[in-house]
């Protein structure tokens, strides 16, 4: 009776372990999944400076609100400029309240190479370049403060320094 009973015990304890091992790799798999899931999406949003604004003669300043995601072959941008509607040196000069650009457009690809990925599309664009159907292509350096974006669409390139926010992939 008490072999039984040891024998029963044995065994139970047996398939307790076996399953709790079963459910740990079960669980590694998953995150596993979602681990690379992360690492093929590619996301950002924020606030960048364009070098050198409008360019010369007057070197307005320009901000954009850029936000992106691509994730299993999809995804979108948007990228809205802004300018100061007052002029260098008079009040309100440094508010970016005039909307000069916005893209907005579907991703078709993505290829990531080390810290820089390259997303290409198709977007419509209003006031600087404006039309629908622009090829894009915005290359991103990853990070936050100081990673840089570079859209060229409409044959414009805009080469941006993010101030605010974060890309990553």
């Amino acid at each position: 009776m008490i072999r039984k009973r040891g024998l029963a015990a044995l065994i139970m304890s047996a398939l307790v372990v076996g399953s709790v091992l079963a459910l740990a790799v079960l669980a590694q798999a998953g995150t596993h999944d979602e681990d690379e899931e992360a690492r093929r999406s590619i996301r950002g949003a924020g606030t960048t400076m364009v070098e050198g604004g409008t360019g010369p003669p007057s070197f307005t300043p320009i901000v954009t609100k850029v936000a992106f995601h691509w994730s299993k072959s999809a995804g979108s941008f948007e990228c809205l400029a802004l300018a100061p509607s007052a002029d260098a040196g008079a009040p309100g000069s440094g508010n970016f309240d005039t909307n000069i650009m916005y893209v907005t457009g579907e991703i078709a690809s993505a290829e990531i190479s080390g810290r820089t990925a390259v997303l290409k599309g198709s977007a419509t664009v209003t006031g600087a370049g404006a039309g629908s159907n622009r090829p894009f292509t915005a290359t991103v350096t990853r990070g936050g403060p100081g990673a840089t974006l570079v859209l060229e669409v409409s044959g414009l390139t805009f080469k941006e320094i993010m101030l605010q926010g974060q890309f990553s992939f």
